[in-house]
């Protein structure tokens, strides 16, 4: 198995099923081929017996493939309504938590019981990763899939060309495309494919309305350079926060780091002096809130700090991260049931499928030791930090 599957930490069971279900469904085992025996697929996937019998006997119920008594397993023959077959290109999925669960609820959607999804290895190396993303794109060209699921590579010096490379090449196979978390271009420009998604923007605006609630007036926001387009969409909500609330909204206030050391942020704190932080994403906080453990600031005491995703490591920072939780498994699920409609209705409008994003309040912003409470606006809702 790949490092990929093994990041989404699905059951082991799934991950042999969804490999030998697209390698039917593309052509390499046959109809009427015998597959490998149970005891070669134990020695494949280096797991146990139990384990390969119970992905046989789903492809078995999925009409995939008829055991033979004394025989072996092989390919049935398939029927009009046989399943098709999605390309996963995600090439950022090693470096942030959200896209585990998002391709986890992919799998897991009803739609896709009879589909598969291919789950291309791409390394965390930095200096490959824009080849990586762009060979596989071609090798799903190269396989004919019926669609691809794509999320927009960032942080690489090269990201936008690889990023639109990949799309016009998508294009011109005629293969759609549904965009996951985040657009190509830079907001609010989009591009001509359906996207599935939070509201970026409304993230912004909710959790910085929050700390504006809390008594905060001097907000930053911090998000590192070459970051996704959602980042820009999250500090347009920012922006309308503070405008909004009447704040002055100053754009020394907005930073975009190129390290994530001690060293690249004092400057920064020495001179704006902000009594908060906005940052980009909840990976960003966690190395800003180092940083700020670094140089002696107390969180919240000093300054407070807030992130956008609600990761699982979130709750387990050395001050509880506050964030805005994304519904990531409900994305999955929703992007295969977009994918699905657009191959029914190729004509229908591009789309913006946003889900809903809720609050979630930790130590980090200062709320829960005060014994604040922020206020509640529209369907904002406020937690504890547990998934309901």
């Amino acid at each position: 198995m790949n490092a990929l599957n093994e990041a989404l930490r699905v059951p082991k069971y799934q991950q042999i099923l969804e490999q030998m279900k697209g390698d039917i469904l593309t052509g390499r085992y046959k109809v009427g081929e015998k597959l490998p025996s149970e005891a070669a697929l134990v020695k494949k996937f280096a797991t146990s017996r139990i384990t390969v019998g119970r992905a046989l006997r789903e492809l078995r119920q999925l009409g995939l493939i008829e055991r033979r008594a004394g025989s072996g397993s092989y390919v049935k023959t398939q029927s009009d309504d046989g399943g098709l077959v999605f390309g996963l290109l995600i090439p950022n999925l090693a470096d942030t938590e959200i896209f585990g669960p998002i391709c986890q609820g992919m799998s897991e959607a009803p739609q896709a019981r009879k589909n598969a999804l291919l789950w291309g290895n791409i390394t965390p190396d930095w200096e490959t990763k824009d080849e990586q993303a762009w060979e596989l794109c071609k090798q799903y060209i190269a396989k004919r899939v019926a669609g691809v699921f794509f999320a927009p590579l960032e942080l690489t010096a090269a990201s936008v060309q690889t990023n639109h490379q990949i799309l016009s090449a998508l294009e011109r196979a005629r293969i759609p495309i549904v965009l996951i978390d985040r657009c190509v271009f830079p907001y609010p420009k989009r591009s001509a494919h359906d996207l599935v998604s939070i509201d970026h923007r409304r993230a912004g605006f909710m959790i910085t309305e929050h700390l504006i609630a809390l008594g905060c007036r001097r907000i930053g926001f911090l998000a590192y350079s070459r970051s996704a387009s959602t980042v820009e969409a999250r500090i347009a909500g920012y922006r309308d926060a503070l405008f909004v609330s009447g704040l002055p909204v100053k754009p020394d206030l907005i930073q975009h780091l190129d390290g994530d050391s001690p060293g690249d942020l004092k400057p920064y704190l020495e001179k704006q002096e902000p009594d908060a932080l906005v940052c980009g994403n909840d990976r960003t906080a966690a190395q800003v809130m180092q940083s700020l453990i670094r140089l002696s600031y107390q969180i919240p005491d000093d300054i407070r700090i807030v992130g956008i995703d609600d990761v699982g490591y979130a709750s387990l920072l050395p001050t509880p991260l506050t964030t805005v939780h994304q519904p990531c498994r409900e994305i999955g699920g929703a992007a295969v049931a977009v994918m699905l409609e657009r191959l029914n209705t190729p004509g229908m409008p591009i789309r913006d499928i946003l889900l809903d994003c809720r609050l979630v309040v930790r130590e980090s912003c200062g709320a829960k030791k005060a014994g604040d409470s922020p206020q509640k606006q529209g369907d904002t809702k406020v937690a504890d930090g547990k998934d309901p």
